[in-house]
């Protein structure tokens, strides 16, 4: 139990930026088999989030609350997935070979593609979200805690199904490069789909489909244009998922759609 509880303090450590106990000891190994536990980090965001929404909410704008939700999401985090994101739509989006759209992507500056990408991404989450707390809430807080978990299990899902790209031994997300075995896996979709309960059962499939449609989508580009995954190809894909999940629950809300149920 020491050991799990080991692994996914290094997890916490390593995908955000909030602090671990002294005592967890960290190698290259453990991150490896952290993976199991991605998701279970997103446990501690979404919430990190949902609470921050509704204490703001109950004094400002809910335009503001869903802002600054957001805003505390993307310190806690240090903006690691929203990296990965702007600096993936910049190489995929000005590059051409495989060499050239790793060269880019590593570059730290950002470019046209990755701060339109970035604006447009921010603005669809805030929409997004926005809508959600229209009639109550506390859909937006649900929305978080499932979002959160359930897109870095698609994140995960890439680990396991495809191969790493890089030849970087500098990079990153190099010490993630393995497959998940099989009860690694059955771990990291425990953490990322059981917040699905939270949700109705059409909200489950408007959420769960639309992020399999996107990580199926993102799955074949990545093997298309690339050969594989990198890890800013990973954050990519964790803020397309979590975009998809809202999207999926307020499509699921449609007259249409809810009458079926």
């Amino acid at each position: 139990m020491r050991y799990q509880l080991e692994l996914f303090f290094t997890a916490l450590g390593f995908f955000t930026r909030l602090p671990v106990p002294a005592w967890v000891p960290w190698s290259t190994e453990r991150l490896n088999h952290s993976a199991r536990y991605f998701p279970l980090v997103g446990w501690v965001v979404g919430a990190i989030g949902a609470a921050t929404y509704l204490a703001c909410v109950m004094v400002l704008p809910p335009t503001l609350a869903v802002l600054l939700s957001m805003a505390v999401t993307v310190r806690v985090t240090g903006a690691f997935h929203e990296d990965g994101w702007a600096d993936a739509c910049d190489g995929l989006g000005g590059g051409w070979e495989k060499s050239q759209v790793l060269t880019i992507m590593k570059d730290s500056r950002i470019g046209s593609y990755g701060t339109i990408g970035m604006v447009l991404m921010l603005l669809a989450k805030a929409a997004a979200l926005y809508e959600l707390g229209a009639e109550d809430e506390l859909d937006v807080a649900i929305a978080l805690l499932v979002a959160h978990p359930l897109s870095r299990l698609a994140s995960t899902s890439l680990i396991h199904l495809l191969p790493y790209v890089r030849e970087d031994e500098t990079s990153k997300a190099k010490p993630l490069a393995r497959r998940l075995t099989g009860s690694e896996l059955a771990i990291a979709s425990l953490c990322g789909l059981l917040p699905l309960a939270l949700l109705s059962p059409i909200e489950v499939l408007g959420a769960t489909l639309a992020v399999l449609l996107v990580t199926a989508w993102a799955a074949r580009m990545f093997l298309r244009r690339l050969g594989g995954y990198t890890g800013d190809l990973l954050g990519a894909t964790q803020q397309a998922s979590e975009l998809a999940c809202y999207l999926g629950i307020l499509v699921a809300w449609h007259p249409a759609l809810a009458a079926l149920f």
